[in-house]
């Protein structure tokens, strides 16, 4: 497994769902699909604890166990005023809501939301709701590390301003294509954010989602990217 020495863990339990444990020991549940989610190994679908979450957005394959999760761990819910407000609606009082540009202290951890470039109604039965704008999360670590979770997105101009104010030296980045970037615009996205680490997410879930560790690296050095692409497999972790 590859190992960055830092005293925190990074485990990728498939499609876009991380489980982040910090050297302070708090457990960060990023976009938490887990059930349902076909890339998550049996063995990562249970937790001790769940101290903080992200949901980037409100599809059911970013937050499809926020509910149940949530209310079994009292985790704090870092998210989107609309999706606050939607997850209040379902006795979920642990939320707290931002919105992009802002960032707050959770438990010690900083969250800094970002922009991200994507659709993000909430399906809850036959009923599509409003759940805000989709986003990103910049994660600031005990030691000032930053990790990108750029939630699903096109690549946008405005990366390279992500990458001039918070610098992240570790970005989560969506490559399957189809509903996301494809490598090619995730390399474009490297060169713009500029991390040291590209850890790619939102791929091989299901057929259609095409894109490749393998195709990224070719796009980044065709770029001129230096960024070194490490490819976890679902359930390995980057600690």
């Amino acid at each position: 497994m590859p190992t960055l020495n830092r005293g925190f863990a990074l485990t990728w339990l498939g499609h876009s769902t991380f489980r982040l444990v910090t050297r302070g020991a708090k457990t960060v549940l990023m976009d938490p699909w887990v059930e349902g989610n076909p890339a998550c190994p049996q063995n990562q679908k249970h937790f001790d604890k769940i101290d903080i979450m992200t949901i980037s957005h409100g599809h059911d394959d970013h937050m499809g166990d926020a509910v149940t999760l949530a209310k079994k761990h009292r985790s704090t819910v870092v998210c989107i005023y609309e999706i606050h407000a939607w997850l209040q609606r379902k006795g979920v009082t642990t939320t707290s809501p931002m919105n992009k540009g802002g960032t707050q202290d959770v438990q010690g951890v900083r969250f800094t939301m970002t922009q991200a470039l994507h659709s993000g109604g909430i399906e809850d039965g036959s009923q599509v709701y409003y759940g805000g704008e989709p986003s990103g999360f910049v994660v600031t670590l005990e030691d000032g590390t930053r990790i990108y979770h750029a939630g699903d997105t096109a690549v946008f101009s405005d990366m390279a301003l992500i990458g001039e104010i918070y610098q992240p030296e570790i970005a989560l980045l969506p490559i399957g294509d189809l509903y996301t970037m494809s490598p090619r615009e995730a390399a474009v996205a490297a060169r713009m954010l500029k991390p040291k680490y590209i850890v790619p997410m939102h791929h091989g879930t299901f057929p259609a989602l095409t894109g490749t560790p393998d195709a990224l690296r070719e796009e980044l050095r065709k770029q001129g990217v230096a960024s070194e692409v490490v490819a976890l497999r679902p359930g390995e972790t980057l600690s």
